[in-house]
């Protein structure tokens, strides 16, 4: 089973959910050879519960992921932390819609790294350390007792084609062996072009977040695609073009 732990189902936060638009993400996961992909939407982006309103209208769910033409897609949310950087939750949608409540007041001023980890103990959720060296937002800072709750830190497909990617993969593997924690594989996808720059291969089929955190701790193999940088570098043109001309400033 071929699955993406960090994909968007919007162009930006600032874009309303738009079914078409997200259905396009389905089709390029399909068409990129995956079989499942975690929705890890920005917690604050405009009418988060709109996404999973829309979703509960026109698709099944069971056990904890939704059934998409062929895709499963699993709820979670990108969270910003006070300190700085990126926690990735995946869980069932009501745990994910529950936690984003919560988190409600922290929007724009976040949230301690600690205190979310406190606030997410009680559910069953996947927690991944996204892009754990980009400059913008490193985990670097965060003192070990703490990251070692984490079940992974994300080897994102956008980081590894900014920076040099053996030298990328390299660090974020050595840290997290240092650490005793997994390593996965997130496209950071807006746009379905980047689907399919970065996979976990895993070798059970997975439909809950039992067996997904049971896939994690196991250590999924990752591929690369050779075409990682090409997928990257057109999404992110083919996004820039779009935010020019057709979203509001």
């Amino acid at each position: 089973m071929n699955i993406d732990l960090h994909t968007h189902g919007k162009l930006t936060k600032k874009t309303d959910f738009d079914l078409e638009y997200f259905m396009s993400m389905v089709e390029g996961a399909k068409k990129n050879g995956l079989d499942a992909f975690a929705l890890t939407e920005h917690f604050n982006t405009k009418h988060f519960s709109d996404v999973y309103e829309t979703l509960n209208q026109h698709f099944i769910y069971e056990n904890n992921c939704y059934y998409i033409d062929g895709i499963k897609v699993f709820p979670g949310m990108e969270v910003d932390v006070k300190e700085v950087g990126h926690i990735l939750l995946i869980g069932d949608r009501k745990d994910i819609l529950t936690v984003n409540n919560q988190l409600d007041q922290y929007k724009e001023d976040f949230l301690p790294f600690e205190r979310l980890l406190r606030m997410t103990d009680d559910y069953q959720l996947v927690r991944i350390g996204a892009h754990p060296f980009r400059e913008s937002t490193p985990l670097t800072a965060h003192p070990s007792s703490l990251l070692k709750k984490l079940d992974s830190f994300d080897l994102n497909g956008k980081d590894l084609h900014s920076y040099d990617s053996q030298d990328m993969k390299s660090r974020i593997e050595k840290w997290a062996a240092e650490l005793n924690i997994k390593v996965t594989a997130g496209s950071d996808s807006h746009h379905p072009l980047q689907l399919g720059a970065v996979c976990n291969k895993c070798s059970e089929t997975i439909s809950t977040i039992t067996e997904l955190k049971q896939a994690i701790s196991e250590q999924p193999s990752i591929d690369l695609s050779p075409c990682l940088s090409t997928k990257v570098e057109a999404a992110k043109y083919v996004k820039k073009t779009i935010k020019n001309h057709v979203l509001p400033i």
